[in-house]
């Protein structure tokens, strides 16, 4: 017997509902699978570079470096397990209520970590855009740019998703990982698609 945990690595924004509620998905999963999620940064921003959006989406683009950046600076002065508890405390401020004052959530994240506050002058800087575009494409890569985020790898396997909403508990949790696997790890299987109905839940 062993009680050995098998990581599962999830790229999140934090400025995205589906990949917050994934994060909270994940976070169930450990309770009722031997797993441990490993909480890594892309980029919404670094995603839509070059893209014909529309202008209100594009200044939300222009404010989404901010807490991406400063997830990168917390990974490279305080280690890489500052990456989940950092990305929480700002996903967990942004999505519920719908808050889009990001440079607060930043401020109030890393004061309830007990983080450097000077951690928070990264928002405005490029200093650690190069090590986001690397964390950003480790993710990415393996499934294309066509998708988002939130993004899984287990071992070789590594898809877009899950897109759900709200996010389920116990062990619904644990068969939806169950049955992720199942289908992501079937050579040859690429898609599997409903239009969304409904708002992101955070119940």
């Amino acid at each position: 017997m062993t009680n050995e945990r098998n990581v599962v690595k999830i790229w999140l924004d934090p400025l995205c509902p589906w990949a917050y509620l994934a994060s909270r998905w994940i976070r169930e999963v450990e309770s009722v699978r031997p797993i441990e999620a490993d909480f890594n940064v892309m980029s919404l921003a670094v995603l839509n570079e070059g893209r014909d959006l529309p202008e209100t989406y594009i200044e939300l683009m222009k404010r989404a470096w901010g807490p991406v950046r400063v997830l990168m600076a917390a990974q490279a002065t305080l280690g890489h397990e500052s990456v989940r508890p950092l990305y929480i405390a700002m996903a967990d401020r942004i999505h519920p209520t719908d808050r889009k004052d990001y440079d607060a959530v930043i401020v109030e994240a890393l004061a309830e970590l007990d983080y450097d506050p000077a951690l928070a002058e990264a928002a405005a800087s490029n200093a650690f855009d190069d090590a986001l575009r690397a964390s950003h494409h480790e993710g990415m890569d393996p499934v294309g740019m066509d998708v988002g985020t939130p993004v899984v790898h287990v071992g070789d396997i590594a898809f877009f998703g899950p897109v759900i909403t709200p996010a389920p508990k116990g062990e619904a949790a644990g068969k939806l990982y169950d049955g992720l696997l199942l289908v992501a790890g079937t050579p040859g299987f690429y898609e599997l698609k409903r239009t969304r109905e409904v708002r992101p839940s955070f119940e």
